[in-house]
Protein backbone atom coordinates (compact mmCIF):
# COMPACT_ATOMS: atom_id res chain seq x y z
CA UNK A 1 0.00 0.00 0.00
CA UNK A 2 1.00 3.29 -0.79
CA UNK A 3 1.21 6.20 1.93
CA UNK A 4 0.91 9.79 2.17
CA UNK A 5 2.03 12.32 4.83
CA UNK A 6 -0.20 15.66 5.15
CA UNK A 7 0.58 18.07 7.48
CA UNK A 8 -1.00 21.82 5.98
CA UNK A 9 -1.91 24.93 7.68
CA UNK A 10 -3.78 25.78 4.49
CA UNK A 11 -6.36 23.39 4.68
CA UNK A 12 -8.26 24.25 1.32
CA UNK A 13 -9.74 21.65 -0.63
CA UNK A 14 -7.92 19.16 2.03
CA UNK A 15 -10.71 16.71 2.46
CA UNK A 16 -11.57 15.79 -0.95
CA UNK A 17 -7.86 15.74 -1.80
CA UNK A 18 -7.20 13.31 1.09
CA UNK A 19 -10.82 10.94 0.26
CA UNK A 20 -8.83 10.95 -3.31
CA UNK A 21 -5.53 9.55 -2.18
CA UNK A 22 -7.28 6.96 0.07
CA UNK A 23 -9.47 6.00 -3.06
CA UNK A 24 -6.24 5.19 -5.48
CA UNK A 25 -5.17 3.31 -1.99
CA UNK A 26 -3.22 5.18 0.35
CA UNK A 27 -2.56 5.37 3.88
CA UNK A 28 -2.92 8.57 5.41
CA UNK A 29 -0.08 9.82 7.97
CA UNK A 30 -0.50 13.57 9.42
CA UNK A 31 -0.11 15.36 12.16
CA UNK A 32 -1.91 17.64 14.88
CA UNK A 33 -4.71 19.52 13.63
CA UNK A 34 -4.30 18.50 9.78
CA UNK A 35 -4.85 14.89 11.40
CA UNK A 36 -7.77 16.22 13.64
CA UNK A 37 -9.63 17.99 10.30
CA UNK A 38 -9.09 14.87 7.89
CA UNK A 39 -10.79 12.45 11.02
CA UNK A 40 -13.58 14.68 11.50
CA UNK A 41 -13.91 14.27 7.43
CA UNK A 42 -14.50 10.77 8.04
CA UNK A 43 -10.93 9.74 6.97
CA UNK A 44 -8.84 6.62 8.33
CA UNK A 45 -5.59 8.80 9.85
CA UNK A 46 -2.04 7.08 11.43
CA UNK A 47 -0.76 9.89 13.70
CA UNK A 48 3.05 10.86 13.53
CA UNK A 49 3.51 9.37 16.97
CA UNK A 50 2.29 6.36 15.97
CA UNK A 51 4.85 5.87 13.35
CA UNK A 52 7.90 7.40 14.97
CA UNK A 53 7.06 5.76 18.42
CA UNK A 54 7.60 9.36 20.19
CA UNK A 55 4.62 11.80 20.89
CA UNK A 56 4.40 15.10 19.95
CA UNK A 57 6.38 17.44 22.31
CA UNK A 58 7.38 20.53 23.22
CA UNK A 59 4.39 22.23 22.11
CA UNK A 60 4.66 20.92 18.63
CA UNK A 61 7.95 21.95 18.02
CA UNK A 62 9.08 18.24 17.44
CA UNK A 63 7.14 15.67 15.59
CA UNK A 64 8.04 14.68 12.37
CA UNK A 65 12.26 15.19 12.57
CA UNK A 66 12.87 11.45 13.25
CA UNK A 67 14.32 9.06 10.51
CA UNK A 68 11.50 6.94 10.58
CA UNK A 69 9.79 9.82 8.45
CA UNK A 70 11.93 11.38 6.72
CA UNK A 71 13.76 7.82 6.06
CA UNK A 72 10.44 6.85 4.09
CA UNK A 73 10.84 9.98 2.00
CA UNK A 74 14.24 10.05 1.12
CA UNK A 75 15.10 6.13 0.39
CA UNK A 76 15.91 6.02 -3.41
CA UNK A 77 13.77 3.13 -4.54
CA UNK A 78 16.39 2.10 -7.33
CA UNK A 79 19.26 1.80 -5.07
CA UNK A 80 18.88 -1.07 -3.22
CA UNK A 81 20.75 -0.35 -0.49
CA UNK A 82 18.05 2.71 0.48
CA UNK A 83 15.98 -0.04 0.16
CA UNK A 84 17.46 -2.84 2.48
CA UNK A 85 18.74 0.23 5.19
CA UNK A 86 14.31 0.87 5.34
CA UNK A 87 13.39 -2.78 5.65
CA UNK A 88 15.85 -3.28 8.37
CA UNK A 89 14.97 -0.55 10.33
CA UNK A 90 11.58 -0.71 9.80
CA UNK A 91 10.60 2.38 7.75
CA UNK A 92 7.48 2.25 5.88
CA UNK A 93 8.25 4.47 2.23
CA UNK A 94 6.35 7.69 1.91
CA UNK A 95 5.21 8.27 -1.79
CA UNK A 96 3.54 11.90 -1.59
CA UNK A 97 3.86 14.47 0.77
CA UNK A 98 1.36 17.73 1.57
CA UNK A 99 2.70 20.00 3.12
CA UNK A 100 2.19 24.08 3.27
CA UNK A 101 3.77 25.95 6.23
CA UNK A 102 2.75 27.91 9.38
CA UNK A 103 1.32 31.26 7.56
CA UNK A 104 4.73 33.17 9.14
CA UNK A 105 3.82 35.32 6.18
CA UNK A 106 0.18 36.36 7.41
CA UNK A 107 1.64 36.62 11.21
CA UNK A 108 4.68 39.00 9.89
CA UNK A 109 2.30 41.63 7.76
CA UNK A 110 0.16 42.25 11.19
CA UNK A 111 2.12 45.38 12.90
CA UNK A 112 0.48 43.54 16.46
CA UNK A 113 2.03 40.44 16.32
CA UNK A 114 4.45 40.81 18.35
CA UNK A 115 7.94 39.01 18.30
CA UNK A 116 7.57 36.13 20.75
CA UNK A 117 4.69 35.05 18.68
CA UNK A 118 6.32 35.86 15.16
CA UNK A 119 9.03 33.38 16.73
CA UNK A 120 6.89 30.49 17.03
CA UNK A 121 5.01 31.08 13.73
CA UNK A 122 8.57 29.89 12.38
CA UNK A 123 8.12 26.56 10.97
CA UNK A 124 10.40 23.89 11.43
CA UNK A 125 9.48 20.00 10.80
CA UNK A 126 7.43 21.37 7.33
CA UNK A 127 10.45 22.79 5.31
CA UNK A 128 12.56 19.55 6.30
CA UNK A 129 10.05 17.24 4.87
CA UNK A 130 9.18 19.37 2.12
CA UNK A 131 13.03 19.58 0.62
CA UNK A 132 13.31 16.06 1.60
CA UNK A 133 10.48 15.01 -0.43
CA UNK A 134 11.45 17.63 -3.28
CA UNK A 135 15.45 16.23 -3.40
CA UNK A 136 13.94 13.07 -4.23
CA UNK A 137 11.62 14.17 -6.70
CA UNK A 138 11.93 11.26 -8.62
CA UNK A 139 9.95 9.08 -6.42
CA UNK A 140 8.15 11.43 -4.03
CA UNK A 141 5.60 13.59 -5.30
CA UNK A 142 5.57 16.90 -3.03
CA UNK A 143 2.44 18.97 -2.98
CA UNK A 144 2.78 22.44 -1.11
CA UNK A 145 -0.60 24.00 -2.77
CA UNK A 146 -3.54 23.20 -2.75
CA UNK A 147 -4.31 24.26 -6.74
CA UNK A 148 -1.99 21.34 -7.54
CA UNK A 149 -4.37 19.04 -5.81
CA UNK A 150 -6.65 18.12 -8.67
CA UNK A 151 -3.44 17.22 -10.93
CA UNK A 152 -2.11 15.71 -8.73
CA UNK A 153 -4.99 13.20 -8.70
CA UNK A 154 -5.06 13.27 -12.43
CA UNK A 155 -1.42 11.90 -12.62
CA UNK A 156 -1.66 9.18 -10.20
CA UNK A 157 -4.70 7.99 -12.41
CA UNK A 158 -1.84 8.02 -15.16
CA UNK A 159 -0.99 5.00 -17.04
CA UNK A 160 2.95 4.36 -15.67
CA UNK A 161 2.68 7.12 -12.76
CA UNK A 162 2.91 10.49 -12.78
CA UNK A 163 5.23 11.61 -15.68
CA UNK A 164 8.81 12.52 -14.72
CA UNK A 165 8.23 16.09 -15.96
CA UNK A 166 5.16 16.92 -13.57
CA UNK A 167 7.35 15.45 -10.62
CA UNK A 168 9.97 17.72 -11.24
CA UNK A 169 7.88 20.58 -11.61
CA UNK A 170 6.17 19.91 -8.22
CA UNK A 171 10.11 19.87 -6.72
CA UNK A 172 10.71 23.15 -8.23
CA UNK A 173 7.24 24.79 -6.83
CA UNK A 174 8.38 23.25 -3.44
CA UNK A 175 11.72 24.68 -3.44
CA UNK A 176 10.49 28.20 -4.14
CA UNK A 177 7.83 27.55 -1.83
CA UNK A 178 10.74 27.03 0.96
CA UNK A 179 13.13 29.62 -0.36
CA UNK A 180 10.18 32.33 -0.41
CA UNK A 181 8.93 30.94 3.39
CA UNK A 182 12.99 31.42 4.53
CA UNK A 183 13.26 34.82 3.14
CA UNK A 184 10.20 36.10 4.73
CA UNK A 185 11.75 34.99 7.68
CA UNK A 186 15.17 36.76 7.13
CA UNK A 187 13.06 40.08 5.81
CA UNK A 188 11.05 39.82 8.87
CA UNK A 189 13.87 39.70 11.18
CA UNK A 190 15.64 42.14 9.76
CA UNK A 191 13.28 44.84 11.34
CA UNK A 192 13.88 43.85 14.64
CA UNK A 193 15.15 45.88 17.28
CA UNK A 194 17.41 44.54 20.15
CA UNK A 195 17.60 46.79 23.15
CA UNK A 196 18.07 46.67 27.01
CA UNK A 197 14.50 45.94 27.26
CA UNK A 198 14.56 42.50 24.73
CA UNK A 199 13.18 42.62 20.58
CA UNK A 200 11.01 44.75 19.33
CA UNK A 201 10.02 45.10 15.61
CA UNK A 202 10.14 47.98 13.87
CA UNK A 203 7.43 48.08 10.77
CA UNK A 204 7.31 51.06 8.57
CA UNK A 205 10.67 52.23 10.66
CA UNK A 206 12.84 52.73 7.09
CA UNK A 207 11.81 55.77 6.29
CA UNK A 208 11.71 57.51 9.36
CA UNK A 209 15.13 56.49 10.77
CA UNK A 210 16.38 57.22 7.02
CA UNK A 211 15.68 60.50 7.63
CA UNK A 212 17.47 60.85 11.11
CA UNK A 213 20.44 59.58 9.85
CA UNK A 214 20.04 62.57 7.30
CA UNK A 215 20.66 64.48 10.19
CA UNK A 216 23.29 63.78 11.32
CA UNK A 217 26.85 63.74 9.15
CA UNK A 218 28.11 60.88 7.69
CA UNK A 219 30.60 61.00 9.96
CA UNK A 220 29.07 62.06 13.19
CA UNK A 221 28.75 59.62 16.35
CA UNK A 222 24.69 60.17 16.32
CA UNK A 223 24.51 58.24 12.84
CA UNK A 224 26.73 55.42 14.13
CA UNK A 225 24.57 55.49 17.38
CA UNK A 226 21.40 54.81 15.46
CA UNK A 227 22.78 52.37 13.65
CA UNK A 228 23.86 50.37 16.37
CA UNK A 229 20.58 50.75 18.44
CA UNK A 230 17.57 50.77 15.82
CA UNK A 231 18.80 49.39 12.61
CA UNK A 232 16.39 49.50 9.61
CA UNK A 233 15.89 47.28 6.93
CA UNK A 234 18.22 49.32 4.40
CA UNK A 235 21.21 49.32 6.93
CA UNK A 236 21.39 45.36 7.12
CA UNK A 237 23.95 43.27 5.14
CA UNK A 238 22.10 41.93 3.38
CA UNK A 239 17.82 41.86 2.09
CA UNK A 240 16.21 38.72 1.24
CA UNK A 241 13.40 38.87 -1.45
CA UNK A 242 10.67 36.55 -2.07
CA UNK A 243 8.79 37.16 -5.41
CA UNK A 244 6.12 36.01 -6.63
CA UNK A 245 5.18 35.53 -10.56
CA UNK A 246 1.81 37.36 -11.28
CA UNK A 247 2.35 36.32 -14.82
CA UNK A 248 4.32 37.18 -17.74
CA UNK A 249 4.21 39.73 -20.11
CA UNK A 250 3.43 40.28 -24.13
CA UNK A 251 6.95 41.76 -23.66
CA UNK A 252 9.32 44.31 -22.33
CA UNK A 253 9.52 48.02 -23.12
CA UNK A 254 10.14 46.46 -26.74
CA UNK A 255 8.75 44.01 -28.40
CA UNK A 256 12.41 42.32 -28.53
CA UNK A 257 12.30 42.14 -24.87
CA UNK A 258 11.03 39.57 -22.17
CA UNK A 259 9.52 40.88 -19.71
CA UNK A 260 7.33 39.13 -16.52
CA UNK A 261 5.12 40.87 -13.71
CA UNK A 262 6.26 39.57 -10.19
CA UNK A 263 5.13 40.60 -6.42
CA UNK A 264 6.70 40.43 -3.23
CA UNK A 265 5.01 38.12 -0.98
CA UNK A 266 2.35 39.70 1.48
CA UNK A 267 1.83 41.53 -1.80
CA UNK A 268 -0.22 44.70 -1.72
CA UNK A 269 -0.91 48.21 -3.99
CA UNK A 270 -0.17 46.43 -8.21
CA UNK A 271 1.26 43.35 -6.03
CA UNK A 272 -1.96 42.69 -5.26
CA UNK A 273 -3.89 44.25 -8.46
CA UNK A 274 -6.93 42.71 -10.49
CA UNK A 275 -7.34 42.92 -13.51
CA UNK A 276 -10.72 43.01 -14.61
CA UNK A 277 -10.67 43.66 -18.33
CA UNK A 278 -9.75 44.31 -21.25
CA UNK A 279 -6.12 43.88 -23.40
CA UNK A 280 -2.89 42.07 -21.58
CA UNK A 281 -1.37 44.57 -19.69
CA UNK A 282 2.07 45.71 -20.86
CA UNK A 283 5.24 46.33 -18.82
CA UNK A 284 4.94 49.90 -19.64
CA UNK A 285 1.63 50.00 -19.15
CA UNK A 286 2.28 49.13 -15.56
CA UNK A 287 5.27 51.78 -14.95
CA UNK A 288 2.11 54.36 -15.75
CA UNK A 289 -0.01 52.38 -13.87
CA UNK A 290 2.31 52.74 -11.09
CA UNK A 291 3.11 56.74 -12.21
CA UNK A 292 -0.72 57.70 -12.10
CA UNK A 293 -1.69 56.03 -8.44
CA UNK A 294 1.65 57.37 -6.67
CA UNK A 295 -0.35 60.78 -7.72
CA UNK A 296 -3.58 60.44 -6.69
CA UNK A 297 -2.59 58.90 -3.53
CA UNK A 298 -1.05 61.92 -2.35
CA UNK A 299 -4.82 63.42 -2.16
CA UNK A 300 -7.25 62.86 0.34
CA UNK A 301 -9.94 64.60 -1.85
CA UNK A 302 -11.08 63.02 -5.29
CA UNK A 303 -8.03 63.21 -7.52
CA UNK A 304 -7.07 61.59 -10.82
CA UNK A 305 -4.19 61.82 -13.34
CA UNK A 306 -3.57 61.16 -16.90
CA UNK A 307 -0.32 59.64 -17.47
CA UNK A 308 1.75 59.26 -20.75
CA UNK A 309 5.57 57.90 -20.54
CA UNK A 310 5.06 57.50 -16.39
CA UNK A 311 4.82 61.78 -16.83
CA UNK A 312 1.57 63.16 -15.87
CA UNK A 313 -0.14 65.46 -19.12
CA UNK A 314 -2.82 66.12 -16.90
CA UNK A 315 -3.53 65.98 -13.68
CA UNK A 316 -6.67 67.85 -11.39
CA UNK A 317 -8.70 67.34 -7.99
CA UNK A 318 -12.74 67.58 -8.11
CA UNK A 319 -15.75 67.77 -6.44
CA UNK A 320 -15.83 64.02 -7.48
CA UNK A 321 -14.05 61.65 -9.49
CA UNK A 322 -15.75 62.34 -12.88
CA UNK A 323 -15.31 66.35 -12.39
CA UNK A 324 -11.45 65.30 -11.32
CA UNK A 325 -11.03 63.09 -14.30
CA UNK A 326 -12.51 66.01 -17.14
CA UNK A 327 -10.25 68.33 -15.40
CA UNK A 328 -7.40 66.26 -15.80
CA UNK A 329 -7.49 64.87 -19.15
CA UNK A 330 -8.18 68.55 -20.10
CA UNK A 331 -5.24 69.45 -18.91
CA UNK A 332 -3.68 68.41 -22.08
CA UNK A 333 -6.43 67.00 -24.64
CA UNK A 334 -4.22 66.19 -27.29
CA UNK A 335 -1.76 64.61 -24.69
CA UNK A 336 -4.18 62.78 -22.86
CA UNK A 337 -5.04 60.61 -25.98
CA UNK A 338 -4.12 56.71 -25.31
CA UNK A 339 -3.24 57.88 -22.26
CA UNK A 340 -3.17 55.86 -18.72
CA UNK A 341 -5.64 57.08 -15.86
CA UNK A 342 -5.44 57.15 -12.07
CA UNK A 343 -8.49 57.82 -9.69
CA UNK A 344 -7.86 57.66 -5.86
CA UNK A 345 -12.14 56.79 -5.72
CA UNK A 346 -14.27 53.57 -6.83
CA UNK A 347 -15.39 54.61 -10.32
CA UNK A 348 -18.96 55.27 -10.75
CA UNK A 349 -21.19 55.41 -13.91
CA UNK A 350 -20.61 59.01 -14.34
CA UNK A 351 -17.11 58.44 -14.31
CA UNK A 352 -17.38 55.63 -16.86
CA UNK A 353 -18.85 57.37 -19.39
CA UNK A 354 -16.38 60.19 -19.09
CA UNK A 355 -13.80 57.63 -19.49
CA UNK A 356 -14.92 55.95 -22.45
CA UNK A 357 -15.54 59.14 -24.03
CA UNK A 358 -12.21 59.22 -25.71
CA UNK A 359 -9.60 56.53 -26.31
CA UNK A 360 -7.44 55.54 -23.12
CA UNK A 361 -5.24 52.45 -22.88
CA UNK A 362 -5.82 51.47 -18.86
CA UNK A 363 -7.36 52.28 -15.71
CA UNK A 364 -6.81 52.50 -11.79
CA UNK A 365 -8.87 52.90 -9.05
CA UNK A 366 -9.61 50.91 -6.18
CA UNK A 367 -13.06 49.77 -7.55
CA UNK A 368 -15.48 50.40 -9.67
CA UNK A 369 -19.03 50.09 -9.58
CA UNK A 370 -21.40 47.31 -11.24
CA UNK A 371 -23.20 50.13 -13.25
CA UNK A 372 -19.78 51.46 -14.36
CA UNK A 373 -18.02 48.05 -15.25
CA UNK A 374 -21.53 47.57 -17.83
CA UNK A 375 -19.95 51.40 -19.28
CA UNK A 376 -16.46 50.60 -19.27
CA UNK A 377 -16.87 46.86 -20.96
CA UNK A 378 -18.24 48.60 -24.04
CA UNK A 379 -14.56 49.45 -24.71
CA UNK A 380 -13.02 45.81 -25.07
CA UNK A 381 -9.79 46.46 -25.19
CA UNK A 382 -9.69 49.14 -21.68
CA UNK A 383 -7.66 47.59 -19.51
CA UNK A 384 -9.79 48.19 -16.25
CA UNK A 385 -7.44 47.47 -13.11
CA UNK A 386 -8.14 47.73 -9.30
CA UNK A 387 -5.90 47.74 -6.49
CA UNK A 388 -6.26 48.63 -2.59
CA UNK A 389 -2.94 51.14 -2.32
CA UNK A 390 -4.36 51.93 1.56
CA UNK A 391 -1.05 50.24 3.73
CA UNK A 392 1.31 51.50 1.20
CA UNK A 393 -0.68 55.29 1.40
CA UNK A 394 0.33 54.95 5.03
CA UNK A 395 3.79 53.88 5.14
CA UNK A 396 6.23 54.60 2.53
CA UNK A 397 7.71 51.11 2.93
CA UNK A 398 10.82 50.44 0.27
CA UNK A 399 11.79 50.99 -3.64
CA UNK A 400 14.00 48.44 -5.56
CA UNK A 401 15.44 49.89 -8.91
CA UNK A 402 18.06 47.39 -10.82
CA UNK A 403 21.34 48.83 -12.62
CA UNK A 404 23.90 46.34 -14.38
CA UNK A 405 25.01 44.03 -11.93
CA UNK A 406 23.57 45.77 -8.65
CA UNK A 407 20.27 46.99 -7.26
CA UNK A 408 19.74 49.99 -5.34
CA UNK A 409 17.58 50.18 -2.60
CA UNK A 410 15.45 53.32 -1.00
CA UNK A 411 12.48 54.48 0.90
CA UNK A 412 9.80 55.94 -1.20
CA UNK A 413 9.30 59.76 -1.25
CA UNK A 414 6.64 61.02 -0.37
CA UNK A 415 5.63 64.28 -0.01
CA UNK A 416 5.69 64.96 4.03
CA UNK A 417 5.71 68.63 4.17
CA UNK A 418 2.69 69.02 1.92
CA UNK A 419 0.46 66.38 3.98
CA UNK A 420 -1.63 69.64 5.81
CA UNK A 421 -3.37 72.79 4.09
CA UNK A 422 -0.15 75.53 3.74
CA UNK A 423 1.37 77.51 5.06
CA UNK A 424 2.44 75.24 7.73
CA UNK A 425 5.16 73.39 8.91
CA UNK A 426 9.23 74.53 7.94
CA UNK A 427 7.91 76.67 4.82
CA UNK A 428 9.99 79.76 4.27
CA UNK A 429 8.51 82.64 2.35
CA UNK A 430 12.00 84.38 1.26
CA UNK A 431 10.72 87.41 -0.70
CA UNK A 432 9.21 90.42 0.32
CA UNK A 433 5.21 89.30 -0.61
CA UNK A 434 3.75 86.86 0.78
CA UNK A 435 1.67 84.47 -1.27
CA UNK A 436 -2.30 85.03 -0.94
CA UNK A 437 -4.70 82.34 0.19
CA UNK A 438 -5.33 81.53 -3.52
CA UNK A 439 -1.63 81.21 -3.97
CA UNK A 440 -0.92 78.76 -1.22
CA UNK A 441 -3.86 76.62 -2.07
CA UNK A 442 -1.96 76.78 -5.20
CA UNK A 443 1.32 76.20 -4.30
CA UNK A 444 0.67 73.12 -2.00
CA UNK A 445 -0.95 71.37 -5.59
CA UNK A 446 1.71 72.29 -7.50
CA UNK A 447 4.24 70.74 -5.02
CA UNK A 448 2.52 67.50 -4.79
CA UNK A 449 2.64 66.86 -8.30
CA UNK A 450 5.93 68.37 -8.93
CA UNK A 451 7.28 65.53 -6.72
CA UNK A 452 5.89 63.07 -9.41
CA UNK A 453 7.17 64.22 -12.32
CA UNK A 454 10.16 63.36 -13.97
CA UNK A 455 13.67 65.75 -13.53
CA UNK A 456 14.19 68.69 -14.69
CA UNK A 457 10.54 69.39 -14.31
CA UNK A 458 8.59 72.98 -13.78
CA UNK A 459 4.82 73.05 -13.78
CA UNK A 460 2.29 75.86 -13.52
CA UNK A 461 -1.18 74.85 -12.02
CA UNK A 462 -4.74 76.19 -11.05
CA UNK A 463 -5.43 75.96 -7.16
CA UNK A 464 -6.59 71.91 -8.46
CA UNK A 465 -5.12 71.26 -11.66
CA UNK A 466 -2.60 71.51 -13.82
CA UNK A 467 -2.05 73.69 -17.13
CA UNK A 468 1.04 72.80 -18.54
CA UNK A 469 4.38 70.36 -17.67
CA UNK A 470 7.80 70.89 -18.98
CA UNK A 471 9.13 67.67 -17.93
CA UNK A 472 12.08 65.53 -18.31
CA UNK A 473 14.36 67.75 -19.58
CA UNK A 474 17.92 68.56 -19.45
CA UNK A 475 17.60 72.38 -17.74
CA UNK A 476 15.46 73.83 -15.81
CA UNK A 477 14.94 76.74 -18.49
CA UNK A 478 13.70 74.39 -20.76
CA UNK A 479 12.15 72.37 -18.33
CA UNK A 480 9.99 76.30 -18.59
CA UNK A 481 9.66 76.80 -22.49
CA UNK A 482 8.39 73.36 -22.85
CA UNK A 483 5.57 73.99 -20.28
CA UNK A 484 5.36 77.24 -21.81
CA UNK A 485 5.07 75.68 -25.51
CA UNK A 486 2.10 73.30 -24.21
CA UNK A 487 0.54 76.11 -22.94
CA UNK A 488 1.07 77.90 -25.72
CA UNK A 489 -0.62 74.90 -27.77
CA UNK A 490 -4.07 75.47 -25.86
CA UNK A 491 -4.60 79.28 -26.14
CA UNK A 492 -3.20 83.01 -24.81
CA UNK A 493 -2.93 83.84 -21.35
CA UNK A 494 -3.16 80.06 -20.42
CA UNK A 495 -0.58 80.85 -17.41
CA UNK A 496 -1.30 83.91 -16.52
CA UNK A 497 -2.22 84.03 -12.67
CA UNK A 498 -0.63 80.60 -11.95
CA UNK A 499 1.95 79.33 -10.02
CA UNK A 500 4.69 77.43 -10.51
CA UNK A 501 6.90 74.56 -8.94
CA UNK A 502 10.26 73.26 -9.39
CA UNK A 503 11.11 70.05 -8.00
CA UNK A 504 14.92 71.14 -7.53
CA UNK A 505 16.47 74.68 -6.52
CA UNK A 506 17.06 77.50 -9.86
CA UNK A 507 20.98 77.31 -9.96
CA UNK A 508 20.26 81.02 -11.63
CA UNK A 509 17.66 83.72 -12.26
CA UNK A 510 17.42 82.44 -15.43
CA UNK A 511 15.12 79.46 -14.70
CA UNK A 512 12.68 81.91 -12.95
CA UNK A 513 12.40 84.64 -15.30
CA UNK A 514 11.34 82.07 -17.70
CA UNK A 515 8.37 81.41 -14.84
CA UNK A 516 7.97 84.80 -14.56
CA UNK A 517 7.42 85.27 -17.82
CA UNK A 518 5.21 82.66 -18.89
CA UNK A 519 2.31 84.18 -16.60
CA UNK A 520 3.03 82.63 -12.67
CA UNK A 521 2.20 85.09 -9.60
CA UNK A 522 4.03 82.53 -7.03
CA UNK A 523 6.78 80.22 -7.05
CA UNK A 524 7.29 77.05 -5.07
CA UNK A 525 11.14 75.41 -5.03
CA UNK A 526 13.20 73.90 -2.44
CA UNK A 527 15.87 76.23 -2.40
CA UNK A 528 20.01 75.74 -1.15
CA UNK A 529 21.13 76.80 -4.29
CA UNK A 530 25.05 78.93 -3.92
CA UNK A 531 22.33 81.72 -5.60
CA UNK A 532 19.49 81.54 -4.19
CA UNK A 533 19.86 85.47 -3.63
CA UNK A 534 20.43 86.31 -6.87
CA UNK A 535 17.00 84.02 -7.50
CA UNK A 536 15.62 85.77 -4.54
CA UNK A 537 15.98 89.34 -5.97
CA UNK A 538 15.09 88.47 -9.51
CA UNK A 539 11.53 87.18 -7.84
CA UNK A 540 11.00 90.53 -5.85
CA UNK A 541 12.29 92.12 -9.25
CA UNK A 542 9.21 90.60 -10.92
CA UNK A 543 6.63 90.59 -7.82
CA UNK A 544 6.42 87.13 -7.57
CA UNK A 545 5.86 85.39 -4.05
CA UNK A 546 8.39 82.61 -3.96
CA UNK A 547 7.75 80.00 -1.09
CA UNK A 548 11.22 77.36 -0.12
CA UNK A 549 10.11 74.17 0.74
CA UNK A 550 13.76 72.49 1.77
CA UNK A 551 13.26 69.84 0.26
CA UNK A 552 14.15 68.93 -3.25
CA UNK A 553 11.67 65.67 -4.68
CA UNK A 554 13.97 64.62 -7.98
CA UNK A 555 12.73 61.55 -9.99
CA UNK A 556 14.97 59.66 -12.20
Amino acid sequence: MHRALISVSDKTGLADFARGLAARGFELVSTGGTARALREAGLAVIGVADVTGFPEMMDGRVKTLHPLVHGGILARRGHPEDLASASAHGITLIDVVVVNLYPFVKAASNPDTPFEALVEEIDIGGPSLVRAAAKNFQDVLVVVSPSDYAAVLEQLDRTGGPARAFRFDLARKAFAHTGGYDTAIASALGTVVVDANGFRREIGSVGRVLSAFAEASADSPEREARRRSDPPELSAPTINLALRKVRDLRYGENPHQQAAWYAEEGATGLGNAQVLQGKELSYTNLLDLDAAARIVLEFDEPAAAVIKHTNPCGAATGASAADAYVRARDADVLAAFGGIVGLNRAIDRETAQAIVSTFIEAVIAPGVNDDARAVLATKASLRLVTADFTAMAKDGGRELRSILGAVLVQSRDRVAEASQPWPAGDLRVVTKRQPTVAEWQALRFAWRICAHVKSNTILFTSADRTLAIGAGQMSRVDAAKVARMKADAIGPDVLKGSVAASDAFFPFRDGLDAVADAGATAVVQPGGSVRDQEVIAAADERGLAMVFTGRRHFRH
